[in-house]
């Protein structure tokens, strides 16, 4: 796991009630990758992720799109310290 980095997202636009979490879980188990995605009391969708530096990036690449009904309008890219999670998990 030497060459695996943890990012944090933040995504902006109309990004809830979409299917944006299930979506996003869906990409990331696709990418080999582990985290988790939840909503936040902003309007705004978080996501924290840990694998690859190429999978981290097509998962960026996927997040400014979204599934076929998000309006994304920014996404916020954080590198932060290597987290290790199980699966990719919808938070609450």
């Amino acid at each position: 796991m030497s060459d695996f980095k943890t990012i944090e997202l933040r995504i902006y636009g109309k990004v809830q009630g979409v299917w944006y979490r299930a979506s996003t879980r869906e990409k990331a188990l696709q990418l080999g990758l582990s985290g988790y995605v939840m909503n936040k009391s902003d309007g705004s969708v978080l996501v924290q992720a840990t694998g690859t530096e190429n999978s981290l990036e097509e998962l960026i690449d996927w997040c400014h799109r979204g599934p076929a009904e998000a309006k994304v309008e920014e996404v916020k890219v954080a590198k932060i310290p290597l987290r290790r999670f199980e699966g990719f998990d919808i938070r609450r």
